[in-house]
């Protein structure tokens, strides 16, 4: 039976859960941030505890950053604007969201971010609207303002080329889950853009030795002639000796199999091995459950879909859920 966890804001465009479940961040028109808790953590009733004007524009995008880190949200405004927001208590005033970083901001907007943890530290990775993607790095654990620019470059395989006109609408990021100490620093992204080299989801991997990002697998078959990516999930592994990625395009989710072992010149192989159906409308937003084997998949047609692999490797959908009115 269905039933609601929680009544939004109206005017609420976005929305992330924190990496427990526990709280649930909204972003509205209006430019607020909304932080909405549980009084039992029993209960699956959330309401909200803290609202927050943290810009003039609206937010499109809200991300937790992850807990060992504390309580802090990262909001992306409609202006290209990147800021980060901390929960703190000062003296005995109550629990207050205030601003401790701000990204600079330049011509060129903000469309995707996402946090990644390494044994090496935090990591944060924004896709920008002319097709750069830049990688910031946190100097203290205990002060979430001291980032620094580890890396900027483009989502194309070959690094000398340079697409300097390029026009994005959207993008969209995976971190690999977290796994062992020993796990390469990883994740997938595609864009949505008209630079056919930027779309095809790349997955990149942070080389240790040499200090620097290369990519390591491309997710596109060579009769996809780089199709706009809208979204990319990556499965959590729990076990398996391949890695699992999906990939939403025009034509629908594909989902791949990437290899462990890369060859002598640190490619790991791919594989396609599911096609899943659009329904008719454009996939926006996917996630994967705890185990990694059930998507869940979400776009223009405002419909929650569940897919999952038989034991024949067939993905099917399980369930569909419409909005109520």
């Amino acid at each position: 039976m269905e039933k609601s966890v929680a009544t939004l804001d109206k005017g609420t465009t976005c929305s992330s859960w924190n990496y427990c479940g526990q709280r649930l961040a909204t972003g509205s028109e209006d430019g607020t941030l909304a932080i909405f808790d549980s009084a039992n953590p029993a209960s699956s009733s959330f309401t909200c505890s803290s609202r927050s004007k943290v810009h003039a524009v609206s937010i499109v995008k809200v991300a937790w950053i992850p807990p060992e880190y504390g309580d802090a949200v990262a909001c992306i405004c409609a202006d290209g604007t990147l800021s980060l927001w901390e929960e703190i208590v000062e003296d005995a005033k109550p629990l207050q969201w205030k601003l401790c970083k701000e990204f600079r901001k330049n011509t060129n907007q903000v469309l995707d971010i996402q946090f990644g943890v390494s044994f090496t530290g935090l990591k944060l990775v924004a896709a920008y609207s002319d097709g750069q993607v830049k990688v910031y790095e946190l100097l203290d654990p205990l002060e979430l303002k001291n980032w620094q620019l580890q890396a900027e470059f483009q989502n194309v395989i070959n690094s000398v080329s340079k697409f300097g006109n390029a026009a994005c609408l959207s993008a969209s990021l995976s971190w690999t889950p977290q796994g062992g100490e020993s796990q390469q620093l990883s994740f997938v992204l595609g864009f949505n853009s008209n630079v056919a080299q930027l779309n095809s989801a790349k997955v990149w991997e942070f080389d240790q030795d040499h200090q620097r990002w290369l990519p390591v697998a491309e997710l596109s078959l060579p009769e996809d002639n780089g199709e706009p990516v809208y979204a990319v999930a990556w499965a959590p592994n729990i076990g398996r000796p391949y890695e699992v990625i999906a990939v939403a395009t025009e034509k629908g989710i594909g989902i791949w199999h990437i290899g462990l072992n890369p060859d002598l010149d640190g490619r790991l192989s791919v594989e396609k091995v599911g096609l899943l159906s659009a329904k008719g409308g454009k996939v926006w937003q996917m996630e994967w459950d705890m185990s990694g084997m059930t998507l869940a998949t979400v776009g223009s047609e405002s419909v929650v879909r569940l897919w999952q692999c038989n034991l024949n490797g067939a993905w099917q959908e399980q369930a569909a859920f419409e909005p109520t009115t």
